[in-house]
């Protein structure tokens, strides 16, 4: 009998000491809470992909004939914009804090990619909407909505980036999906404010991008769920599986309402009103679902674990224990 046939036939010696199943030093958090002030993040988050994605709305429609839409989109994106800045300042306590961050340029920082996509972008949807509003120079605003609306596909989703970059294990887990969340949703939120905003014969493609929003968000926020596994229950449990639900809810009655009522006027409100509330409220189940997952440690702890299970077993010689 050979010495590798003799090794084989060796009982797995058991540990003397069963591996240790803790949580964390006594119980306590693992991780450090995020410090963004609630509501001041979620509605920043919120105003910024609604922004983002009305002023791609108010080029298509200032290109297909639509002055109604285009003129609400518009406003929506300076009034996205601003709240938006208005809102972050807030959080920072000071706004120099918000001027020093455009100091430099930090490609590897979500945040100061997101700060010049947010400054730019406010300074040419404000000026196009102040164009809009009072008639002067329609080339020069005209020039500016082409700019924020290329800006306008950042500005829906470089937020998802910016949480999904934290060590918050329901948002770092969700790299894949969180993009494409925000993404839908900020679409929803565009298309319910031009329901709500537009006049009813140019309200068409307001209702099919608030549906197809709301179809997005729907279905990448159940695969992210789905793909998180333990740290999913994040989002349907607590306060943030209210906001959640709620938001799901309202996002259903809203793209039902938006393609089976546009043309009565007070059906496109209330179906607008429904898309931009649940837009919201999926900005607000997503923060708090990171403030809980941070604060209990098994959301770090048994991932991880897992993780290194895998591994061991990938890299366990074939026919081992």
């Amino acid at each position: 009998m050979t010495r590798a046939h003799a090794d084989r036939r060796k009982p797995v010696e058991e540990p003397a000491v069963p591996p240790a199943d803790f949580r964390s030093y006594y119980g306590r958090p693992i991780l450090k809470q995020p410090t963004w002030k609630n509501p001041d993040v979620p509605g920043y988050l919120f105003s910024g992909g609604l922004a983002g994605a009305s002023a791609v709305v108010a080029e298509f429609a200032r290109a297909t004939g639509r002055p109604g839409l285009a003129r609400t989109a518009r406003l929506g994106a300076a009034g996205g914009a601003l709240a938006g800045v208005v809102l972050l300042v807030h959080d920072l306590h000071r706004p120099a804090r918000f001027l020093n961050m455009l100091r430099v340029v930090k490609p590897t920082s979500p945040l100061s990619v997101g700060t010049w996509i947010l400054s730019p972008f406010s300074a040419l949807a404000s000026a196009a909407a102040a164009s809009e509003l009072t008639g002067i120079a329609p080339a020069l605003g005209r020039l500016a909505g082409v700019g924020a609306a290329a800006l306008g596909g950042p500005m829906t989703s470089y937020t998802a980036v910016l949480l999904t970059n934290t060590a918050v294990p329901a948002w770092h887990g969700a790299y894949r999906e969180m993009p494409f969340v925000f993404g839908g949703s900020a679409a929803a939120a565009a298309g319910g404010l031009g329901l709500v905003g537009a006049p009813v014969a140019e309200n068409a493609p307001a209702a099919r991008l608030g549906a197809a929003g709301a179809a997005v968000e729907l279905a990448a926020g159940a695969l992210m769920e789905h793909r998180l596994g333990l740290i999913g229950d994040r989002y349907r449990t607590g306060a943030a599986g209210t906001c959640m639900r709620v938001a799901k809810a309202l996002s259903v009655i809203g793209a039902a309402g938006a393609l089976a009522g546009r043309r009565h006027r007070g059906v496109a409100a209330a179906s607008g009103a429904a898309l931009m509330a649940g837009s919201l409220l999926t900005r607000f189940g997503v923060f708090l679902a990171g403030k809980a997952s941070a604060a209990d440690p098994r959301d770090t702890v048994v991932p991880q674990r897992a993780r290194a299970a895998e591994a061991d077993r990938a890299q366990a010689p074939e026919g081992t224990g």
